[in-house]
């Protein structure tokens, strides 16, 4: 089986766009939804639930709500473990997403925020010095 998401030909948002959404959080959520259903449809679904033994739900997703930074870092840098979330195993690998701190925290806090989920914003702050390694 070969499994892929997202797709890799357009760049992430603008300087100007990116400034702009750190200063309203409303923005950033919307940039995150847009992201999302760009990059994320595919393999966690609209409704954020995944694909059973396939892709991991994002709904009450205890590594997701505990584990933000390593989140982020899976965004950016995809993974090819296997990935545990609330006690299941999926096997499929998470290639690399974005290649941008400002739309991995978008996406990751407009999971945050919906699919049942009420987590913590992080800030591109929180997660700065997380490499992007490509």
């Amino acid at each position: 089986m070969i499994t892929a998401c997202g797709g890799g030909g357009q760049k992430g948002t603008t300087e100007s766009a990116q400034v702009e959404e750190a200063a309203d959080p409303a923005a950033q959520l919307a940039r995150g939804e847009q992201i999302y259903k760009e990059k994320c449809f595919a393999c966690h679904q609209a409704d954020g639930q995944g694909l059973p033994n396939v892709f991991p739900t994002l709904t009450g997703s205890d590594f997701l709500l505990n584990n933000t930074r390593m989140a982020v870092a899976q965004v950016l840098n995809g993974s090819e473990k296997v990935s545990s979330g609330n006690a299941v195993n999926y096997p499929a690998p998470m290639p690399p997403q974005l290649d941008n701190h400002e739309d991995a925290v978008a996406v990751i806090n407009y999971v945050l925020k919906n699919f049942g989920n009420d987590g913590k914003l992080i800030t591109v702050e929180d997660v700065k010095d997380i490499a992007v390694e490509r």
